[in-house]
């Protein structure tokens, strides 16, 4: 069955049918949909929630009244009540559901609130994203219809006293919706998805292929490409589409799909077409709704108020630190082609919360962005500047210049005598030499940010290259417990990271 001749419930199809209108009235729309739900929390109690609402301009009165946040602060002054069953902190009602999130470089677990109205909101974005497909041209449609492969987190969540705790991915799987699971579109099932032992689950996948008819595979590329990597070797086949000839379609997120798409090519018999999502623990808030598009449309008129924090020495610290009052600006307000953080105020009680990452806005008519990196994955040392965005470009460029797959990579920014360098840690099982691999990275960063090439005359002296099979950045990650599902390896490492990275490596 076509996903287009589906009959979504009513609820769900009313929200899809939102008016148009510029971004600054939507956008307003939600702020005041949030700040009435909320209003008679505690959070929305202290910071006069009402009185915003009554405010000709919200906007800015919000700005005013409600400090910005992120997420020690925000759990330190409020959440924490949350996890012990305390109704009505910064949403109304007890929550449920917590995910898990980490990221890669912090070393305890961060429990960020999920609930109904959240998960609803995440679903409706989803559908829309799914319904945009109508408007590509020359793709399988049927595959549509066919199975989706889900490659995420366990739904057996953590029981704790009066919530429930796991991957965000695991919580979502846990609550698709009723209309979804009907058609039995979702794979690998409800039992496989409960296994916590992301080895077995592999193992299961791995078994049931044959199975299954699949036409979406969704999940972070390096987890992704070693699942269809098993699939090929147990069944002795040339290419994925060998067992699932209507392979069409790739939903991913949470990392540049560039760096892994040569060593993804050589796993197809045919191309897929790559779908971009920016689905954070806290909320999705963006997606790829046009064909070819390089960047994905915010998610303006659902659930999610944005504002956006210049990314600069004015805002931040040489850290990555946001500042206690920051220039916040409204998506109306802010210009193409510069980097800002993101603030978001949610349906979850996240209220002008940094989510960490950095964007830049490359169509304002569309209101489409590119995410550019985090504010502590930014390489800096010496005024360089050097985002993960140009990281994956430069890797990117590479590739194909030399014809090799580069599925990963980190890079540290570390002392070279009275002045400073950048250590590259490339994982690729091609043969390669260190030395040329990090000429033309040099050369292609040159070209990509004129700050890189400055410095590069002047305090960053040195750069250079490890090169490392792919396996060992996988197993580093199995051995900080960040196996499978929506774990992703840092492009950035530093402190205590870099420091366990290296011991790693030695030992």
């Amino acid at each position: 069955m076509a996903i287009f001749e589906i009959k979504l419930p009513k609820s769900i199809a009313k929200a899809l049918n939102l008016p148009v209108s510029d971004c600054r009235r939507q956008q307003l729309k939600v702020l005041k949909k949030l700040l009435k739900k909320a209003r008679f929390t505690q959070f929305g109690q202290l910071y006069k929630f009402d009185e915003i609402l009554m405010s000709k301009h919200a906007g800015k009165k919000f700005q005013q009244l409600v400090p910005t946040y992120n997420y020690s602060k925000l759990y330190k002054d409020w959440w924490y009540q949350t996890l012990e069953g305390t109704p009505d902190v910064c949403w109304p009602g007890t929550i449920k559901y917590f995910a898990l999130s980490s990221g890669t470089s912090e070393a305890a677990s961060k429990y960020i609130p999920i609930t109904k109205d959240l998960i609803k909101a995440n679903t409706i974005t989803s559908t829309r994203q799914l319904l945009s497909l109508a408007r590509y041209e020359n793709i399988q449609r049927s595959a549509i219809g066919k199975g989706w492969l889900m490659l995420g987190g366990s739904t057996q969540l953590q029981k704790g006293p009066t919530y429930f705790a796991g991957d965000l991915s695991g919580i979502q799987q846990k609550n698709i919706p009723f209309w979804f699971m009907g058609l039995g579109l979702y794979k690998p099932g409800k039992k496989i998805a409960k296994e916590k032992d992301w080895s077995k689950k592999l193992e299961e996948i791995v078994q049931n292929a044959p199975n299954w008819d699949i036409g979406f595979i969704v999940g972070v590329p390096a987890w992704l490409q070693l699942c269809m990597e098993k699939i090929i070797e147990r069944y002795q086949l040339k290419t994925i589409h060998d067992i699932w000839p209507n392979l069409s379609f790739y939903v991913h997120g949470g990392v540049a799909m560039d760096p892994y798409k040569k060593g993804f090519e050589k796993l197809l018999a045919k191309p897929l077409t790559y779908i971009e999502t920016y689905l954070a623990s806290e909320g999705f808030l963006a997606y790829q709704n046009r064909q070819n598009a390089k960047g994905m449309h915010l998610a303006i008129n659902n659930n999610i108020f944005f504002e956006f924090v210049p990314f600069d020495d004015k805002n931040f610290d040489s850290d990555g630190n946001m500042v206690e009052n920051p220039e916040a600006l409204m998506l109306h307000e802010i210009e193409e082609n510069k980097d800002y953080a993101i603030l978001i105020s949610t349906n979850a009680g996240a209220w002008r919360y940094a989510i960490g990452d950095t964007i830049k806005l490359i169509d304002k008519e569309r209101t489409e962005i590119i995410i550019t990196g985090r504010t502590k994955h930014f390489l800096s040392l010496v005024g360089e500047h050097l985002s993960v965005d140009n990281m994956n470009k430069a890797i990117e460029m590479v590739s194909e210049e030399m014809n090799i797959s580069i599925p990963e990579f980190t890079v540290a920014g570390v002392p070279h005598g009275s002045f400073f360098a950048h250590e590259w840690y490339i994982a690729c099982n091609d043969a390669v030499n260190e030395t040329k691999l990090a000429e033309l990275i040099d050369e292609k960063l040159k070209e990509l940010n004129d700050d890189y090439e400055v410095e590069r005359k002047h305090a960053l002296k040195n750069i250079s290259v490890k090169v490392l099979p792919e396996c060992v950045f996988l197993d580093f990650m199995k051995s900080k417990g960040k196996v499978g599902g929506q774990h992703k390896f840092p492009r950035v490492v530093k402190g205590s990271m870099l420091q366990d990275w290296k011991a790693f490596l030695e030992n």
